[in-house]
């Protein structure tokens, strides 16, 4: 990570490049001014190592290391979008911390975030960068994301970083009454990103895009 973090970027990571991007996310559908407005001020370059830093506001995944990547920006923002789509979220389970860049648009748009992440490294690197954003409606626990986090459910809104094969049941019963979770489920050969809406003991399904994470691994890294 950077040493002396500039959170206004300059050249490859100023506001011109972002407002590039925005212009992007809109040609490609996304028409929450709420997310547009967050992805806008929302400093990803910060989120980077220094080598991939000039690439923060290029629509496309990079790595974090340990094999795993910070999304796309037009999947962060679809996803946002559609945890939205039934009006505001006020508590919120992530599963897949990462490097932090979906946590911080996230807890711009609701009231508690609350987001596990199974590599302790990327866990504790995302906590400073996020502090640095001034953000402080989030709680973070090191652990398997697959089993959710009870102690703080129901929850109004789930989201998933990382694709499981099958929607681990205990997301599902995590979700609220009326809330959402959006998911990439699948293999390597194909994932789709669903929006699964919870009305009592039924589960409806939208599927929003054919997506490409990785894996949802059970279990805990300790370094």
């Amino acid at each position: 990570m950077q040493n002396k973090i500039n959170l206004n970027g300059i050249g490859m990571t100023s506001q011109r490049t972002r407002e590039r991007l925005l212009g992007r996310l809109i040609d490609q559908g996304i028409g929450s001014m709420e997310v547009l407005d967050v992805i806008r001020s929302t400093p990803r370059h910060i989120f980077l190592d220094e080598a991939l830093s000039h690439r923060a506001y290029e629509d496309v995944a990079l790595p974090i290391g340990y094999n795993q990547t910070i999304s796309q920006p037009y999947v962060v923002a679809k996803m946002t979008e559609a945890l939205l789509r039934s009006g505001p979220i006020t508590k919120v389970l992530e599963i897949g911390t990462g490097c932090g860049y979906q946590t911080a648009v996230i807890a711009q748009l609701a009231k508690s975030v609350y987001t596990i992440e199974r590599i302790r490294p990327l866990m504790d690197r995302a906590k400073k960068t996020l502090k640095l954003l001034g953000l402080r409606n989030i709680d973070f626990m090191h652990g398997d994301g697959s089993v959710g986090w009870v102690k703080y459910g129901p929850y109004d809104a789930i989201l998933t970083t990382a694709a499981p094969q099958q929607i681990p049941h205990e997301l599902l019963q995590q979700l609220a009454d009326g809330g959402r979770l959006v998911i990439p489920v699948g293999g390597d050969s194909r994932q789709e990103l669903q929006l699964i809406t919870r009305t009592g003991q039924e589960f409806e399904t939208t599927i929003l895009a054919a997506v490409r994470f990785v894996p949802l691994l059970v279990g805990q890294v300790q370094h």
